[in-house]
């Protein structure tokens, strides 16, 4: 048996006296907070309820980026088994070797994944589909706003917020603003998505919301954010009617986590039993119920006032990102944000 540590972001597993009745552990790593909360009742712990022999300790980080560097500072001898991170991160740790391939060899639920779930050059699949939405504040805002333009309102000046770039938050509603103004490929040029965030950019009350966008929507500092449909439909659920949500008539953007299988990992066979179980309908639904992402695995069975809260029934509507392509222009467009967007805010 073995028992995990976290030191600086760096995983370290000790070697323990084992018990009567011997486990596996899998170490997985993923998103801290709300996430790790739901992840781990929707998910995790029903798994362990079904494979007593395997115990999944959960590491959370604050982001994908921060997961990336703790599995690359642990190659030469690893100490995770799985990573949940966003696809374009995951892209990254494909070609750096971090990663086996997940395919219908580690779990027959791959071949249910929905095609936007499967990438060239990942490794991993995704395990979750989010959006981005509008969420605004009842008391300021009496008829609910049905397109991204709303952003623009003069009347809203000082009294909208949003995470900017490099935040993929910001990155994304350029794209969709780029695509609404005859943009047709933001890799090669998303001017007329930067335009239209020079018209944004003096409504902004702050890029960076603290604790985050959700919470100064519902508590009324500002009066309409941009933000994730999930963490939305929670913070909406809690906020007594203060805040709703809004899928915009232009349509939105995909973000998707995946899920990784880390090459060498100390438990790969108990780890690949976690997948298979992650990428199932029951996981799928479960955590589609509990917290409001869309599952990937298309037998994934959800009640409808469930999936009305989803990107699902909207599927139509959502706007193609190579978010592979993205990597190698997000320094750009986060310079272009820098210089025509930012100085324009309140």
């Amino acid at each position: 048996m073995k028992t995990s540590m976290l030191l600086s972001g760096i995983f370290v597993i000790a070697a323990t006296a084992l018990p009567a009745h011997a486990q596996d552990t899998v170490t997985f790593v993923g998103y801290s907070g709300l996430f790790q909360e739901r992840y781990t009742k929707a998910v995790i712990e029903p798994f362990m309820a079904a494979h007593p022999d395997i115990k999944v300790e959960y590491f959370p980080q604050t982001g994908s980026a921060a997961m990336l560097g703790a599995l690359r500072a642990q190659k030469a001898a690893p100490q995770a088994d799985v990573a949940l991170m966003d696809v374009s991160v995951a892209k990254t740790g494909t070609d750096e070797g971090l990663f086996d391939k997940v395919d219908e060899s580690v779990s027959k639920n791959v071949a249910d994944l929905y095609p936007n779930a499967r990438f060239e050059g990942v490794a991993g699949v995704g395990v979750t589909f989010d959006n981005l939405v509008l969420i605004y504040n009842t008391d300021a805002i009496k008829t609910a706003p049905d397109s991204w333009n709303a952003l623009k309102d003069p009347s809203l000046k000082g009294k909208v917020a949003m995470p900017g770039a490099p935040d993929i938050v910001g990155i994304g509603t350029t794209i969709i603003f780029d695509h609404m103004n005859g943009g047709t490929d933001f890799i090669k040029n998303i001017d007329a998505g930067i335009k239209a965030m020079e018209e944004v950019a003096p409504n902004v009350q702050t890029w960076e919301p603290k604790p985050d966008v959700y919470a100064t929507v519902v508590n009324g500092q500002v009066a309409l954010g941009v933000g994730w449909n999930a963490r939305s439909q929670v913070y909406a659920d809690g906020s007594k009617g203060k805040m709703k949500v809004v899928l915009p008539k232009e349509g939105t953007i995909l973000q998707i986590n995946t899920l990784n299988l880390v090459k060498g990992g100390p438990s790969s066979a108990a780890a690949r039993k976690f997948v298979d179980y992650a990428l199932s309908p029951e996981a799928q639904a479960a955590f589609t119920a509990a917290m409001y992402y869309a599952p990937t695995n298309s037998k994934a069975q959800v009640a409808p006032d469930v999936i009305d809260r989803t990107v699902v029934k909207a599927m139509d509507k959502v706007i193609p990102v190579d978010w592979i392509g993205l990597s190698k222009v997000r320094d750009q467009i986060t310079q272009d944000w820098r210089r025509k967007v930012i100085p324009l805010s309140r």
